[in-house]
């Protein structure tokens, strides 16, 4: 069929875990709008969602570090933290193996991926489904970006990773939402935790509504390190979505940094093509 919804969200285990800290104007808003695209992916009538996630060594480690990978499994568990801490309760998440292997074998033509049939979601992956899914009832195909060991894949690659992401999608029956989940700048389990750099990620956003790969593709990771954190990192989710809507533009619907979660939290689309129909509504206000 086709892509039919695509956006970014932010993934924090605050969001979850520190909830009743946050200033509740600001907290509310941020989860309306989580809520706002959890109707929009369901009005696409999905028959799965690609999330876009970065590792937190929760799957790989330094001694097999792949730079990008996909799950390819009947069903995924998680979260891997601690419930209570998270606020999150473990549970069983239906995946797709079959479909995973199409796009895997489809991506592969074009892009180096590397493939698990078992798979962990910590709180990169069930932060958002905690708000897109709260049924747990639509499969989901998870991808990993390396964003925590360096060498890192360059953000170039990482763009051309969601051409071919998109590619692939736009070649199987099944109707696809994608979800990219990652920063914006963030400095986690350091003392600096907390800290968020309102500008540069307002800067980031607005080049990435621009779906300017040239302008994306320009932050250096010496650069996103001092700027944004170690987690600035974590763009390259948001990168390879704009490589798989490639030509479109986004709309931020949500921005603010809160402090207690300890990142910039975001929530945009981006306009995919015309099968996409209603549901993903770029047209919407930033709050």
């Amino acid at each position: 069929m086709s892509l039919v919804f695509a956006g970014v969200c932010s993934h924090g285990p605050g969001i979850t875990g520190r909830s009743e800290q946050a200033d509740p104007a600001v907290r509310d808003a941020f989860y309306e709008n989580f809520h706002r695209m959890r109707d929009a992916i369901e009005a696409t009538r999905p028959d799965a969602l690609v999330v876009v996630a970065a590792e937190h060594f929760a799957n790989f480690f330094m001694n097999n570090m792949p730079s990008l990978a996909i799950g390819m499994a009947e069903h995924y568990e998680g979260p891997i933290e601690d419930e209570a801490w998270l606020g999150i309760e473990r549970r069983r998440i239906p995946g797709n193996a079959a479909l995973s292997k199409r796009l895997i074998e489809r991506i592969m033509r074009t892009s180096d991926v590397a493939y698990a049939e078992e798979w962990l979601f910590d709180h990169g992956i069930m932060v958002p489904l905690h708000f897109l899914t709260p049924r747990y009832d639509l499969p989901i195909v998870p991808v990993n970006i390396n964003c925590q060991g360096p060498p890192l894949i360059p953000l170039d690659r990482t763009w051309e990773f969601g051409c071919a992401l998109r590619e692939a999608i736009d070649n199987v029956p099944e109707r696809i939402a994608l979800v990219g989940t990652g920063g914006l700048s963030h400095w986690p389990a350091t003392p600096d935790s907390g800290v968020i750099n309102e500008a540069w990620d307002r800067e980031f956003l607005e080049r990435w509504c621009l779906g300017d790969r040239e302008a994306l593709c320009a932050f250096t990771d010496e650069e996103t390190y001092r700027e944004a954190g170690q987690g600035g990192f974590e763009i390259r989710t948001h990168v390879a979505v704009a490589g798989a809507c490639a030509g479109s533009k986004g709309r931020v619907w949500f921005y603010a940094p809160i402090p207690i979660f300890a990142v910039g939290c975001t929530i945009a689309t981006m306009e995919v093509s015309e099968a996409g129909l209603a549901g993903n509504d770029p047209s919407g206000d930033e709050r």
